[in-house]
């Protein structure tokens, strides 16, 4: 008789112990199995009660089809375990009670961290990967303060909007929903982040460890980010983006969605002012989005003791506040920038490396000639001087 490993189901997770091991292997058998989709996997278990029974009947009433081989399952079960990572099956105690009632619930899921983050309120932050300096301010403050109401903040760990929504929140708890898996750091320079984020939040997937994510991963991911929380907050995203999905999803599952205002002409602005001019919230602080979702309240868990235990990252730990400049070096620094720059792009790190300056310093300067109208920030960092008229 085969022996299934009851360790390999529960990662480091003692209350993920199996109370049917063998069902458990035959549920996740049955969804990695070939022309199961997740449809055809809560019919078939609707119909026969079971997973094990479903396999039978399947392989008995359909000769061309068969089941994949249990060796892959025991070794997805294997790289989840090597992952540090525990997997959470449908009808598993610690399966998220927000997915239970969307229209497609993912049948597995993967997570590696803190799985109690599941039991608590959350608010989904998404929006541009080409966020400006404005909008990436916005949502780390709002993720600050909505973990300091004990509020977790569920994003998918992209560059732009949802990095700061993640470092915001990070010293409080949140949960990055991703589309390869969960052991896999996408986009590269977001290592520390994902690291930080395995150690004090969770990191949440559908597919097996080792997954590489492709681009039909990320519409499907975008349903768990909007399923696992009460209300969509998007802070930039323009008419076409995947944020704007999310925010249908977040509709087609019962969902609030909530949208940061922007200016008219800014395209990554102009995703959130049709969502606004077709019903969503206006939000402009923590206050108004607590207005907005009062269920929010119904569970308060302040986690503000947190905050000492990520000190090692840069972000989280607390910091004192840097000496300011003088005017002068201010005035110098803003001459220098505007004397280096022309109409053709330069990278911001190149422009850091030409002046010598830190990254925060840079990044104040850079902020303000914004504003200013004096110079544009690009995707990828990419900043040019403005013509003036």
């Amino acid at each position: 008789m085969e022996h299934i490993d009851h360790d390999l189901f529960t990662g480091n997770t003692a209350e993920l112990a199996p109370p049917d091991p063998k069902e458990r292997f035959a549920r996740l058998q049955l969804i990695r199995s070939p022309k199961v989709g997740l449809t055809t996997f809560y019919r078939l278990l609707d119909r026969h009660g079971s997973a094990r029974v479903a396999i039978d009947v399947m392989a008995q009433d359909r000769p061309d089809w068969s089941p994949i081989a249990r060796e892959q399952v025991h070794q997805e079960l294997k790289a989840g375990k090597a992952a540090k990572a525990s997997l959470i099956l449908w009808g598993d105690p610690f399966y998220p009670a927000p997915l239970k009632d969307i229209p497609d619930p993912p049948a597995a899921l993967w997570a590696k961290g803190n799985i109690d983050l599941l039991q608590r309120p959350a608010v989904a932050i998404v929006g541009a990967r080409n966020a400006s300096s404005i909008g990436l301010r916005m949502a780390k403050r709002l993720a600050g303060e909505l973990g300091k109401n004990g509020i977790i903040v569920v994003s998918g760990l992209a560059r732009g909007t949802d990095s700061a929504a993640h470092n915001g929140a990070l010293a409080f708890g949140t949960i990055a929903v991703v589309a390869g898996g969960v052991d896999v750091i996408y986009p590269s320079e977001n290592k520390a982040l994902h690291n930080g984020i395995a150690k004090n939040g969770l990191i949440l997937s559908e597919h097996p460890a080792g997954t590489k994510p492709t681009a039909r991963h990320f519409p499907m991911r975008n349903r768990i980010i909007s399923g696992l929380s009460q209300g969509v907050l998007v802070v930039e995203a323009a008419l076409k983006s995947g944020s704007m999905i999310t925010a249908k999803n977040a509709l087609d599952q019962g969902r609030d969605v909530l949208a940061v205002p922007g200016h008219p002409i800014d395209m990554r602005a102009s995703g959130c002012n049709a969502l606004i001019r077709d019903g969503a919230t206006l939000i402009r602080n923590v206050d108004d989005i607590l207005t907005a979702l009062p269920q929010l309240q119904d569970q308060p868990t302040p986690a503000a003791e947190l905050i000492d235990t990520v000190s090692d990252l840069d972000h989280s730990s607390p910091r004192k506040r840097p000496p300011r400049k003088r005017p002068a070096e201010v005035a110098e620094l803003h001459n220098q920038i505007l004397n280096t720059l022309t109409t053709a792009p330069l990278a911001e790190t190149q422009l850091m490396e030409d002046l010598n300056v830190t990254l925060p310093d840079l990044d104040l300067l850079l902020t303000r000639l914004e504003i200013d109208g004096r110079i544009e920030r690009k995707t990828g960092g990419v900043l040019r001087l403005l013509r003036q008229e």
